[in-house]
């Protein structure tokens, strides 16, 4: 089955309008899904829509609201969210240029592949994709999509483009409300060397393909146990770190020790391309 495009349109840079289709980039992984289930009679727990003081009532009598104070609401009909909607417009224009390496990770939401949506579209596309590359530059632009209208990049991928949605300036917390507190000390010089020599021999090319998630293959592994031990309960042992004494400077400089003596270098990337295609311009800054 073809995927379906979440995104049909044109990018425009000036007069240049370029035809082309979005694709999610991303899928679901393996997941694991629970139901709460009645003890006493194994059977699953279903959920009614209730109202306190009424009880159950019928869906057609559920309308929106939002609270403006304590127990006060606005009630919104669908005919009234519908009306304000932003029209999807089957444009994103390129309004701005910024370094590739401007845009703080949190800022980015999800990304999507972008590929020209005929041949005619192809020169153009390329065109595009290939000044970005050289100059170092990811576009910005707001695209309109179900009604609502999402601040996206664009950037070179491969032979491809790719679009990451963004989110807006209040939709992320300021690192600095978390982090005021953290000393701005300086560390012991031979530490410093020490965990600079454990981060080069755990170094290596990254390869999503090197990881996977353990919790859903262990929970898999349980699920067949405990159905094999005919609902008997399985607990596993985990082993907890010992508990520290004395200094910590002593304990964390001989832990450094220790760990570059003992810790394997990072298994080295295969030779592999990912299917994405290699990003242009420079890595994301962290926060």
């Amino acid at each position: 089955m073809a995927a379906r495009a979440y995104w049909q349109g044109q990018i425009r840079l000036a007069l240049v309008s370029i035809p082309v289709e979005v694709y999610a980039a991303t899928k679901s992984g393996a997941s694991i899904s629970f139901r709460q289930i009645h003890e006493p009679s194994g059977k699953p727990i279903n959920y009614e829509k209730v109202v306190q003081g009424i009880g159950p009532i019928d869906r057609d009598d559920i309308v929106k609201g939002y609270e403006i104070s304590k127990g006060n609401y606005v009630l919104l009909e669908e005919e009234e969210i519908e009306a304000v909607k932003i029209e999807s417009r089957k444009t994103l224009e390129l309004v701005q240029f910024v370094d590739a390496d401007e845009i703080d990770v949190f800022y980015f939401e999800k990304p999507y592949y972008v590929v020209p949506q005929d041949e005619l579209a192809e020169e153009a596309f390329i065109v595009l994709r290939e000044a970005l590359r050289q100059k170092k530059k990811v576009a910005l632009g707001q695209l309109s999509v179900r009604g609502r209208e999402t601040l996206v990049s664009l950037k070179p991928c491969g032979k491809g483009l790719v679009l990451e949605t963004l989110r807006y300036e209040d939709e992320v917390r300021k690192a600095q409300t978390y982090f005021k507190d953290i000393p701005d000390d300086k560390p012991d010089k031979e530490m410093l060397e020490l965990a600079g020599t454990l981060i080069d021999k755990k170094s290596a090319p990254f390869d999503a393909g090197e990881f996977e998630d353990r919790y859903v293959d262990a929970i898999r592994k349980l699920i067949d146990r405990k159905a094999k031990a005919k609902g008997k309960t399985i607990l596993e042992d985990v082993d907890e770190p010992a508990p520290s004494g004395g200094s910590n400077v002593i304990d964390l400089m001989s832990a450094l020790k220790k760990s570059v003596k003992e810790d394997k270098p990072a298994k080295k990337a295969s030779s592999k391309k990912s299917s994405s295609g290699k990003s242009g311009g420079k890595s994301r800054k962290s926060a």
